[in-house]
């Protein structure tokens, strides 16, 4: 019988997602279930006995569960990570083709195939500051502030939060000056006014948006995406057709790179849900760490 460990955010779910039905449905599958709550302290004191880590939450618990996993020491134990999706975007999930009803995603660990996964690592900015989905400046951070004053008035199911932030991202964009900003992407420059420039290890970021449809967490390789200020109109249809609910196809000035350096003229950045306040801007250096976790994905 594999041994589990249940990193549950219990903020993240209603009854369904319980400490109780969770480990009731776990251990009905016939795996051996520790339960730790992401809340409470020690919880990512891991039994090296384990087999696998299931993770119960959103993208926030996922980063929060992959920050401990790297402040392992190399020569220690790693974890394969299975995912429960319950957040409100769950993008990382998305990327790895996870969805549906925890009871429906828990038989497929009995045949599961290991999925790579890179993260993102930025210099510059502190010790130890990475990524799994998107680091970038401009309108995303942005919205990350603008969403937490109105956090209370948004409606309390995720579409209700989804459609919010669409609709309060296009009056970002409609109003947000370009800065300007100088990439260089593995030694090739690209330089211009931007409203968003960010670095991805993923399809979509923020609320279910798909700005770099041919992101491959496992590649090695970041994808650069990039909106100018002459690209303002296109990415507010962009915005216009997910608020709708249409299904037009966009795609966005985007350069693959292993190292890339950023100079932005401005103080609005984030690394994943985390918005970073700067006193003046930065430059940074990003680059990409291949194969650093490794995910449980269904071989169908």
């Amino acid at each position: 019988m594999k041994k589990t460990i249940l990193l549950h955010n219990p903020k993240a779910g209603d009854n369904e997602f319980s400490r109780k039905e969770l480990v009731k449905l776990i251990k009905k599958e016939g795996f051996e279930c520790q339960y730790a709550s992401v809340k409470e302290e020690g919880w990512d004191e891991f039994d090296e006995e384990t087999d696998f880590l299931i993770i119960a939450g959103g993208d926030g618990t996922v980063r929060r569960a992959a920050k401990a996993l790297m402040k392992r020491k190399r020569l220690d134990k790693q974890f394969p990570l299975a995912l429960l999706p319950h957040g409100t975007a769950n993008n990382i999930a998305t990327a790895l083709k996870i969805d549906g009803h925890p009871k429906d995603i828990s038989p497929q660990w009995h045949h599961a195939q290991l999925q790579p996964f890179d993260i993102g690592r930025v210099h510059g900015l502190g010790d130890d500051l990475f990524f799994l989905e998107a680091f970038g400046y401009g309108i995303f951070p942005r919205l990350m502030k603008d969403m937490d004053k109105i956090e209370g008035d948004i409606g309390d199911t995720a579409e209700e939060k989804l459609k919010a932030a669409r609709a309060v991202l296009l009056e970002i964009v409609q109003s947000y000056e370009a800065r300007p900003c100088t990439i260089v992407a593995d030694g090739v420059e690209h330089a211009g006014n931007y409203i968003m420039v960010e670095i991805m290890n993923i399809r979509s970021i923020g609320p279910n948006l798909v700005l770099a449809g041919e992101a491959d967490p496992g590649d090695g390789y970041l994808d650069v995406v990039m909106v100018s200020e002459a690209s303002r109109g296109k990415f507010e249809s962009f915005l216009l057709s997910r608020i709708n609910d249409e299904e037009k196809e966009f795609s966005f000035s985007t350069i693959r790179a292993k190292k890339v350096k950023i100079s932005w003229d401005g103080k609005d950045v984030h690394a994943d849900d985390e918005r970073l306040k700067l006193e003046k801007p930065v430059d940074v250096e990003i680059e990409v760490l291949p194969d650093m976790l490794q995910f449980m994905i269904s071989r169908n």
